[in-house]
């Protein structure tokens, strides 16, 4: 079974940063895309970013420059640092997980990390 445990959300006053982590557990199976959404009440989840397997990143214009997404691979986490916060960044961030288990592709979601940004 794989389970996403996400944490570092929270409470930050515009222009602060946040560090947000999502760490994968369980076995049997080797991890490739790693990525981060965010979804705000009423709304459809929006995308924020993406590394792949070999590194590469691509992220969403909203916070391209703001912020950026890596991974550790031997922790099996994957991180979203976020700078120069503002209010519109506040949202349920979640973070999903592509990988490989006996040879078959399959998408893992996190729980949620709420990200609440004040004026």
């Amino acid at each position: 079974q794989v389970q996403l445990a996400e944490s570092g959300g929270g409470l930050v006053q515009a222009g602060g940063s946040l560090r947000l982590s999502c760490v994968a557990s369980g076995s049997g199976f080797s991890i490739n895309a790693m990525e981060w959404y965010r979804q705000a009440p009423g709304k459809q989840r929006e995308w924020v970013a993406l590394i792949t397997s070999g590194g590469s990143t691509n992220y969403a214009g909203t916070v391209k420059g703001r912020c950026t997404i890596y991974r550790d691979d031997a922790k099996m986490t994957v991180y979203l640092q976020m700078n120069s916060l503002q209010p519109e960044d506040t949202d349920v961030y979640y973070c999903k997980i592509r990988l490989t288990k006996y040879g078959l592709l399959q998408e893992y979601w996190g729980q949620g990390t709420q990200v609440t940004v004040s004026s």
